[in-house]
């Protein structure tokens, strides 16, 4: 198999062009390596929201330690440099674009992330997260 093909399959999805998606990716990617406190995410999220940026930043911790204490399995996150997305990645940012308009949807898309049927605090971390981008004006779209 060549380089280009594992490549593909291990990241089968191109970042999404929506610049919302590229930040919250960003933090997830840089919480999910290196934890819920990393100095890079944090400085992302603040030049993103500027002096908003708490709300974000604390509930995208939030969401981390829900992800992580809920998941039955690994959730494949990459490197913050790749220029591509794992499923995992994709699946959570659809989770996000859809939590207000298509709640049902983002209910089995998480269920099926997490490997859990249980899903409601983690639905709930991950509404108030796409709640807080799309206050400041940053909606979350895929």
């Amino acid at each position: 198999m060549s380089d280009l093909t594992t490549t593909i399959a291990a990241l089968p999805y191109a970042l999404p062009a929506c610049p919302n998606a590229r930040i919250a990716l960003f933090a997830l990617r840089r919480m999910g390596a290196h934890g819920p406190h990393d100095a890079r995410a944090s400085h992302a999220l603040f030049t993103a929201f500027g002096q908003d940026f708490r709300r974000p930043l604390v509930l995208m911790r939030a969401l981390m330690a829900d992800l992580a204490g809920t998941a039955e399995g690994t959730i494949a996150i990459a490197p913050c440099c790749c220029s591509r997305m794992t499923a995992a990645e994709r699946s959570l940012l659809t989770i996000l674009s859809r939590i207000e308009t298509a709640p049902d949807s983002a209910r089995y898309l998480l269920g099926d992330l997490l490997g859990v049927r249980r899903v409601d605090a983690v639905m709930a971390s991950v509404a108030v997260l796409a709640m807080a981008f799309a206050d400041d004006g940053r909606p979350i779209c895929v």
